[in-house]
């Protein structure tokens, strides 16, 4: 389980840690920093995915990232401390070392990167430390055993992949690359969520919610269908959701009450696709070792809201989750399962009040 993440000098993140639990619940009002967390977190797996960069360029790239409030003299460096109770990793990056004629000014540099067991790093318990270009791997008896050269603008974890030479950069990898990420699902009139899709068994529903229809097919062929139909019903009473189509097609639908047929994806509204986004990714057949859900009460009625909120204890006995939320009542609801952190913003810079268990 991700224990702790702390963030230096992103956004509104001067230098901000919060403390995870097998439930984290985010909450503040808007522009406190709370989609800046979880922005953090996906540059983490970005990271991890060798796409570090882009991600960054996804967000106006290197300098925009940066804190842009008072700065002390020097260069301003941007952290990203994640820390297991085993193991941590660390990346400072900046804005890239360059020519006067160079065009590539939106890039990152990373300038520090850091992997070692346990929460606190010491020359003693340093796995590979890098600088710039260069990383060095360290045995367990602290004797370095190889140096190899690598692209400033990516992190290590996305470069080092031989599992055999370096097995706990490996570990990393597979944990960071298996989080997945909800919070967008586009609803609108052409969206594939709308249409229907050809689609194979989906244990996990994509980030769009494109398969929706697959995903939820997979659940009620080899998943906890009740649950599914329980939630549907808590948040529209008397529906129930029903997949259509040819063999290997796969449209969405509504029972609804008093009507002869079931309502096509196209009839249906664009919050009860969200929710059935939501409760599909957390009835997931292949459960993810951290699920994290940004402000998944956008769209939705306030009874469609507190219907996700058994889904999302229940998801977390199995899976690390993290939501991010505004609503009052859904971070009280989940509250006595949760680590909360409440967010508030003092001169430009977001600062964490933490509470739970």
């Amino acid at each position: 389980m991700l224990e702790r993440l702390n963030v230096e000098n992103y956004r509104s993140l001067r230098n901000v840690t919060i403390e995870l639990g097998q439930l984290t619940v985010v909450t503040g009002g808007n522009g406190t920093g709370k989609s800046n967390f979880y922005r953090a977190l996906q540059l983490v797996q970005a990271a991890a995915n060798g796409q570090f960069a882009a991600a960054l360029l996804a967000e106006g790239g290197m300098p925009s990232a940066l804190w842009a409030g008072n700065r002390t003299k020097g260069a301003v460096r941007m952290k990203l401390q994640t820390h297991w109770s085993d193991i941590s990793h660390e990346i400072h990056a900046g804005l890239p070392q360059l020519g006067s004629s160079s065009p590539f000014v939106l890039d990152p540099e990373v300038k520090d990167e850091y992997v070692y067991m346990g929460r606190s790093r010491t020359p003693s318990s340093m796995l590979v430390e890098r600088s710039r270009a260069h990383a060095t791997s360290i045995d367990t008896d602290g004797a370095k055993r190889s140096t190899m050269s690598l692209v400033v603008s990516e992190s290590l974890l996305g470069q080092m992949g031989d599992p055999m030479s370096y097995p706990e950069v490996d570990e990393l990898q597979r944990r960071v690359r298996g989080w997945r990420f909800y919070h967008q699902f586009e609803s609108g009139p052409s969206s594939p969520i709308r249409k229907p899709q050809p689609g194979i068994r989906t244990a996990a529903l994509a980030s769009d919610g494109s398969d929706l229809g697959a995903a939820i097919a997979t659940i009620a062929d080899r998943g906890d269908r009740r649950a599914l139909d329980s939630a549907v019903n808590a948040a529209f009473p008397g529906y129930q959701v029903v997949v259509t189509g040819e063999p290997g097609m796969f449209e969405v639908g509504m029972r609804a009450p008093g009507l002869n047929r079931p309502l096509s994806a196209q009839e249906l509204s664009d919050g009860q696709l969200r929710f059935l986004c939501l409760a599909t990714a957390l009835l997931s057949t292949r459960p993810p070792e951290m699920l994290v859900l940004n402000e998944p009460e956008t769209s939705l009625h306030p009874s469609a809201v507190l219907a996700l909120t058994p889904l999302i204890i229940e998801a977390s006995t199995i899976s690390q989750v993290w939501v991010t939320t505004h609503d009052v009542a859904l971070a009280e609801h989940l509250g006595d399962n949760a680590v909360v952190s409440s967010l508030e913003l003092r001169d430009g810079g977001t600062h964490v009040t933490q509470h739970g268990r």
